[in-house]
């Protein structure tokens, strides 16, 4: 009934194959080293080799593997410009697009799940997928009452092929390491693997994107598309037209880059203040650079609910208090405050001053007013803790996650990438000040 491949025996032979693939060129590499081609050329080739292949078998196989993939694509600021260069291609396409199911498939998810007159809820319905993502690509329509409709249809098989790539993928986690440097990548798919079956749940999705679509529905700076229908495996929501942030990232003015940087921090940091949900996959694809009311200023379109973490509370008041302490120097404070959240377990013990020279580099863009948010300065946080050598590498090594911030430290480094990407100029102590309990000394300004 479907593109996706979904035997185990035949996804897990093409995931086999990645790291073998990449043994392969380390051999052709060395081979044309002791050919005579310089070095730093026969690297170049080797890591856009890697690229092509990997984001290749990633983006084809849809599943857990793009989704891993997407996850990667907003680090790729943290790697060095000759490295970086050639994934960025590759990174980005998983970003927007993937390979689309055939249209005889689609119709008949549609008539499984809408009926089989499915078509009368529709003025128009275009065959040709508008986006293709991990699990699901959407279609453009006209419901029936003459809105512009965005149309996503799930993936059959989708739930499979994710539990089969992710158990797959952490078995070389290991290999993918490289692609980020100073980030452990089991983590990560680990917690993708935890969250597949709020992922495949188009009634969460549904119920996440109206809470915020109502919450955020006379904002002037952020636009949530609103849900108009929705079943098991097809959800219809409002289009929303704009540039798709990944454009705004190649060819985006200064001012463009700017205003995405600062209305995708404000939405991130306001989203839980207001809904108690924090949007919880932030790459750009699912965000579009809308043009404001009138001659009002541009406006943040946000897609894709379909991982959200619950904080009933807003964001843990802790980590406003712990920033705030960080960004005055006071060390001891710092030290118990992540003692208590058991970000240092009980059976260690480190040395405050240097938890807070640890840190401060990571959070000074919260001090400055205006921050620019650069590749370069992302490249120096990363080989700072990436580096064994390094004493900020030991340390971290000793810090521990609790599993409670796990999802909202993945989504602070993203945006961190994200933003980086858009060179953004961005001035995150206005947004942390407002939205972030804790942070001023009253918990709001």
């Amino acid at each position: 009934m479907s593109d996706l491949p979904r035997k185990a025996v035949t996804r897990t032979a093409k995931l086999a194959a990645l790291p073998l693939g990449f043994a392969g060129r380390a051999t052709w590499g060395l081979g044309k080293r002791i050919g005579g081609k310089p070095a730093e050329i026969v690297a170049r080739e080797l890591q856009q080799r890697t690229a092509e292949q990997l984001f290749k078998v990633l983006g084809e196989l849809k599943g857990g593997a793009m989704k891993l993939g997407q996850a990667l694509s907003v680090f790729e600021s943290a790697l060095p410009e000759e490295v970086a260069g050639p994934y960025r291609a590759a990174l980005t396409k998983l970003q927007e697009a993937a390979p689309p199911m055939p249209t005889r498939t689609v119709h008949e998810v549609l008539e499984e799940r809408l009926g089989e007159d499915w078509r009368a809820l529709f003025l128009e319905f275009e065959d040709k997928p508008a986006a293709a993502a991990s699990i699901g690509q959407v279609h453009r329509a006209v419901w029936r009452d003459g809105r512009q409709v965005a149309v996503k249809v799930q993936y059959p098989g989708a739930g499979e092929a994710l539990l089969s790539d992710l158990a797959q993928l952490s078995r070389f986690a290991r290999l993918l390491g490289p692609l980020v440097p100073g980030m452990d990548i089991k983590p990560l798919i680990n917690e993708m693997r935890d969250r597949v079956a709020e992922e495949l749940d188009y009634e969460l999705e549904a119920r996440a994107q109206r809470k915020h679509a109502t919450e955020f529905a006379e904002d002037p700076d952020v636009v949530i598309p609103d849900v108009v229908h929705q079943s098991d495996q097809v959800l219809v929501t409002e289009w929303i037209e704009g540039t798709p942030l990944s454009e705004v990232i190649a060819t985006g003015t200064p001012d463009q880059r700017d205003r995405a940087g600062q209305l995708l921090a404000r939405f991130l940091f306001s989203g839980p203040a207001r809904t108690g949900l924090l949007h919880a996959d932030p790459h750009p694809g699912n965000f579009r650079l809308l043009p404001g009311e009138a001659d009002g200023e541009l406006r943040l379109g946000v897609l894709d609910f379909g991982t959200v973490d619950r904080l009933p509370g807003g964001l843990p008041e802790t980590i406003g208090t712990c920033l705030r302490m960080a960004l005055e120097g006071e060390a001891e404070t710092v030290y118990q405050l992540l003692r208590e959240e058991e970000f240092v377990k009980e059976s260690i013990t480190l040395d405050p001053d240097e938890v807070l020279d640890y840190l401060l580099p990571i959070i000074e863009p919260a001090q400055a007013e205006s921050f620019a948010f650069t590749r370069d300065w992302l490249r120096t946080q990363a080989a700072r803790i990436a580096d064994p050598r390094s004493p900020a590498h030991q340390l971290g090594k000793r810090l521990n996650l609790p599993p409670s911030y796990l999802l909202i430290h993945r989504v602070t480094l993203s945006t961190i990438g994200v933003l980086c990407q858009l060179d953004a100029t961005v001035d995150l102590h206005a947004e942390l000040s407002t939205w972030l309990p804790g942070f001023t000394p009253d918990g709001r300004d």
